[in-house]
């Protein structure tokens, strides 16, 4: 028999804030909930971890389930735990973040998601649990970081810096 605790375990979710560009505007990608709570309300892909699964692993699997959208690159952002968070039980989230190279994919409901579209961070929809403060935080990480999709067709250190002459990678001075 599996050993047991006296005191009660919170339950573990991974989700997943993928944003695209579109003509320069940022979106992240949503789907809206088929189940309670917060059926019909728009929500970030994702869902609990299964005993035997790698965070990354389960953010992979619910946004391909939810949205038939296989992740590039991705990135964990935070841990939102929240004692009031979800209205079921007490639920930590693992949140991961990326960005769609090309711009947006289009997205397929399925699972437990009634559909999946691309949304303007900008102007969100009524959202479901946390995931308005989630999607604010990865957007500015986002920016903070200047992430690209995917890496230049350079490579090294020196990728993506231009150098004067003579192969120098210092910058000259501004000429007043």
């Amino acid at each position: 028999m599996p050993y047991t605790y006296d005191h009660p375990h919170p339950a573990v979710t991974a989700d997943v804030v993928l944003f695209a560009r579109d003509r320069r505007r940022l979106k992240v990608l949503l789907i809206k909930r088929a189940r309670d709570p917060y059926a019909g309300r728009w929500a970030l892909p994702g869902g609990f971890l299964n005993s035997d699964e790698e965070l990354e692993a389960c953010a992979r699997r619910e946004l391909l389930e939810e949205t038939g959208i296989r992740a590039g690159k991705l990135r964990q952002l935070h841990a939102f735990g929240q004692p009031d968070r979800d209205p079921r039980e007490r639920v930590i989230t693992v949140v991961y973040y990326g960005l769609s190279p090309g711009g947006p994919v289009e997205p397929r409901a399925a699972s437990d998601a009634r559909a999946a579209r691309w949304h303007g961070v900008a102007r969100l929809p009524p959202l479901a649990f946390d995931h308005r403060d989630i999607i604010r935080l990865a957007a500015a990480r986002l920016r903070q970081n200047r992430w690209r999709p995917a890496p230049s067709k350079q490579t090294g250190a020196r990728a993506g810096k231009t150098r004067g002459a003579g192969g120098s990678s210092r910058r000259r001075p501004r000429s007043r």
